[in-house]
């Protein structure tokens, strides 16, 4: 018995952490404006404005000061700042005490603290419904990984 337990622990002690390069992190600073559509296989940092469609694969989180309008579809999002269009979240949404979202959210699970603001509709939705909905949202995908883009 005592065996096993060891061989659980040494198990449990081996497994792999997660670790996060900074040097893979999209980031929009504040006093950046974009207008058009941005496609992410990382995680994405924005303090500025952006104004067009914003998709990570990863995560998003969005500053206090940010200023986001057209449609933003990640795996997780953090939001402080605000939002005027739609959210698309495959997992989960975090609204912190100083965001606003005007529009509709689609989202598995959500987390909302005190003081944050929802002027719209939330429906809770599966990953495929988030499959779905990415696909006719995002018109511009993430090249396959090794991929070039050739400019038309």
């Amino acid at each position: 018995m005592e065996k096993v337990l060891s061989s659980i622990k040494s198990l449990a002690t081996k497994a792999p952490e997660t670790v996060v390069n900074v040097n893979e992190v999209s980031r929009i600073a504040l006093g950046a404006s974009i207008k058009g559509d941005l496609s992410s296989r990382t995680d994405i940092r924005v303090d500025g404005n952006v104004d067009g469609v914003l998709y990570s694969e990863g995560r998003i989180v969005v500053g206090e000061s940010a200023l986001l309008s057209g449609s933003l579809l990640c795996r997780n999002l953090d939001l402080w700042g605000k939002m005027d269009g739609d959210l698309y979240i495959r997992d989960i949404l975090s609204l912190k005490s100083s965001a606003v979202v005007n529009g509709n959210i689609f989202v598995r699970k959500m987390q909302i603290e005190m003081g944050a603001q929802l002027n719209g509709s939330c429906k809770m939705i599966s990953e495929e419904e988030f499959d779905k909905l990415a696909a006719q949202v995002v018109k511009n995908p993430i090249p396959n990984k090794g991929a070039r883009t050739e400019k038309k």
